[in-house]
């Protein structure tokens, strides 16, 4: 289907945001990086976290004007078995993440501690580490940012297809009222606003944003 004007000129100006991403970390058809600088995941996820945002608020402002059928939840047929070898296609996600609200931050990352007593000395376990993905060279683990990325170009691709999906999910939360988030924007600013512009995303993400929250049902 034919995308209006604005929504086809922020999707254009969010695929070449999409391409210099993957330019910049160096991803090709037969190559992929494995681990990449820590500088360049937080230069990649600055950029990225708005771009995501942005296209949520371009799907959500195109599924308003379109139809999609009812969903139907249908059971798993039981002759089916999953092996898990398969590799799972990325999947856009359509709903912001909720916003967390901490009032003491300090006294909400205290976490858990253990300690052992005997032959002369305390050791202490704290429960609350978590192993981190940087190696020694300063380097991190890749493979869940490239996901994002190319779950991203998928959505930018085939942006009706996504409002279709959208459509159908919130059918879904319309049978469970007792979800308190039942439209895919958190309320206040966006995943990944900034006050300042710091790259040509911020203004698309303004635009996309100011565009769906106008288009929101009293």
């Amino acid at each position: 289907m034919p995308l209006p004007a604005a929504i086809d000129d922020d999707r254009k100006a969010l695929a070449r945001i999409v391409a210099g991403l993957f330019a910049l970390l160096g991803l090709t058809r037969n190559s992929a990086p494995q681990r990449i600088a820590r500088t360049l995941h937080s230069a990649v996820v600055c950029v990225l976290r708005p771009a995501e945002s942005a296209v949520r608020r371009l799907v959500y402002f195109l599924s308003l004007s379109i139809k999609a059928k009812p969903a139907v939840i249908r059971p798993m047929p039981s002759d089916v078995v999953r092996t898990g070898q398969a590799k799972a296609r990325p999947c856009f996600r359509l709903f912001d993440p909720r916003l967390r609200l901490l009032h003491n931050p300090k006294r909400a990352r205290a976490t858990p501690r253990i300690s052992f007593f005997g032959d002369g000395e305390v050791r202490t376990l704290d429960l609350g580490k978590r192993q981190k993905d940087v190696d020694t060279d300063g380097r991190r683990d890749a493979a869940a940012i490239l996901r994002r990325l190319e779950a991203l170009k998928s959505a930018l691709d085939d942006l009706p297809r996504q409002a279709r999906r959208l459509k159908r999910a919130l059918q879904r939360r319309c049978n469970v009222p007792s979800l308190k988030m039942q439209g895919p924007m958190r309320p206040g600013h966006p995943p990944g606003h900034r006050q300042r512009r710091l790259h040509e995303v911020d203004e698309v993400l303004r635009r996309c944003h100011g565009r769906a929250r106008e288009a929101l049902p009293p």
